[in-house]
């Protein structure tokens, strides 16, 4: 099982101070990286906005001068703070969605990229959700963002690989964390999302977690420009 192992890899985990991210992070760790946990919250070892290009270019310094290069970039920072029908939707929800899920990610990508590209070495994994290719109701602006984010990871990878560095996406259905709560405890949509899970439950930060080990890891050495579907079986139905 060596081929799993992180050993001497450092990485960055955008988002990870709660739910999948944190899950995440902690996995890397057990599998031997040296993890760094980022984001806005007052909890991460180093703040990160990735809405902010200027926020991103401070990190990507930091974590060098910190840590040496990041081995692992783990895009995990995501928002979802309406659900509505799409006619109702503000212009700036929208934008604010965009510009954390789609704009944010790529940014964080390519800041971080370009150090990889140099080594000719990296991995990086961006989480999406089964939003990327389901239509959800009253997510039209959340699907979108991780569509376009599922786009730019294969492009992202198809144009990096001659230089090493593998870019692939992990895509959950619904998983209970601090976000997802309210959704899932609904008394009409939580049993809807439920019946259309053929595992019959909802997942947990840890049931993610593994996929990003494996792709961080030489097991995925050969994988790149995928999405990893930790869904319960959404996407078979």
């Amino acid at each position: 099982m060596t081929a799993f192992e992180l050993s001497g890899r450092h990485a960055f985990v955008v988002g990870g101070t709660g739910g999948i991210g944190a899950a995440i992070a902690g996995a890397l760790a057990e599998a031997g990286a040296s993890v760094v946990v980022g984001g806005r919250s007052a909890r991460a070892e180093r703040r990160i906005d990735i809405t902010d290009p200027r926020s991103i270019a401070e990190t990507v310094r930091w974590s060098a001068e910190r840590t040496g290069p990041v081995d692992i970039l783990v895009n995990a920072a995501g928002v979802s703070p309406i659900y509505k029908r799409a006619e109702a939707i503000a212009d700036e929800e929208w934008d604010a969605i965009i510009a954390t899920n789609l704009t944010g990610t790529f940014r964080a990508c390519v800041a971080f990229g370009r150090a990889m590209l140099e080594r000719r070495s990296g991995s990086i994994i961006n989480v999406l959700s089964v939003a990327a290719v389901v239509g959800l109701p009253r997510l039209a602006a959340y699907c979108a963002s991780k569509a376009g984010a599922l786009g730019f990871t294969r492009s992202l990878a198809v144009e990096w690989a001659d230089r090493g560095v593998r870019v692939n996406a992990i895509a959950p259905s619904f998983v209970r964390t601090e976000l997802t709560k309210d959704l899932l405890d609904h008394e009409r949509f939580g049993p809807e999302l439920l019946a259309s899970t053929p595992l019959g439950r909802f997942g947990e930060p840890a049931d993610v977690a593994g996929a990003a080990v494996y792709l961080a890891s030489d097991a995925a050495r050969y994988v790149t420009g995928t999405a990893l579907y930790v869904d319960g079986g959404w996407t078979a139905r």
